[in-house]
């Protein structure tokens, strides 16, 4: 059976860097997806030619085209616009998942978008909130899909390149009153991720 091992990173570095090593200890590209907030990480653009230094999609390149990339993951990055978090960058099949569902689902973007594709995709209602609150304010999750077997290998690492999970940063967000992902909220500004990171200890 396959399972679903998803974690967040405050560091989108530190995600990317997870993307090469799970790459490198044998997982699928294609079972690999990335999905980074744009308004914090102003490095994005040097993954892909298709990015341009204004964050904008070149060369007439295509949603999927871009989520499909050639070679690794990280070559197919591209911009995609989901309700909730706004301008992303994004690769792999969560990211392909989560536009679909907000473009076509049925429901409207609570039970589309990321919320909907991270609990499509195995995981329980508070996690897809918390995964998504996170990209919200400003963080980079890293999914991929694995047979039972590699579930623990998967796991290790992306917890060797600092990554937070759901119930840890659920709880902190709790503390200051939060409940659950808002599709119509605002995503984080420069200065709100900024200070959001302050609470969170490295």
């Amino acid at each position: 059976m396959t399972k679903t091992v998803t974690r967040l990173f405050d560091d989108y570095g530190e995600a990317r860097t997870a993307v090469r090593a799970l790459e490198s200890s044998g997982f699928a590209r294609d079972d690999i997806s990335i999905i980074a907030n744009k308004n914090v990480h102003g490095g994005h653009d040097r993954d892909n030619d298709d990015i341009n230094e204004d964050g904008d999609v070149t060369r007439g390149a295509t949603t999927g085209a871009i989520l499909g990339g050639v070679g690794g993951l990280l070559a197919g990055l591209g911009l995609l616009a989901i309700p909730g978090l706004g301008p992303i960058v994004a690769a792999g099949w969560l990211a392909s998942t989560a536009a679909g569902a907000s473009i076509g689902g049925v429901g409207g973007a609570a039970t589309g978008g990321i919320v909907g594709a991270l609990k499509n995709s195995g995981h329980d209602d508070d996690e897809a909130n918390v995964y998504s609150e996170g990209v919200r304010r400003g963080g980079t999750l890293v999914s991929v899909r694995v047979p039972d077997d590699r579930r623990a290998a998967a796991e290790a690492v992306l917890l060797e390149h600092n990554s937070v999970d759901a119930e840890t940063r659920g709880a902190a967000y709790r503390e200051s009153g939060w409940s659950s992902f808002d599709p119509e909220a605002e995503p984080y500004t420069g200065d709100e991720i900024a200070a959001d990171r302050a609470r969170y200890p490295r």
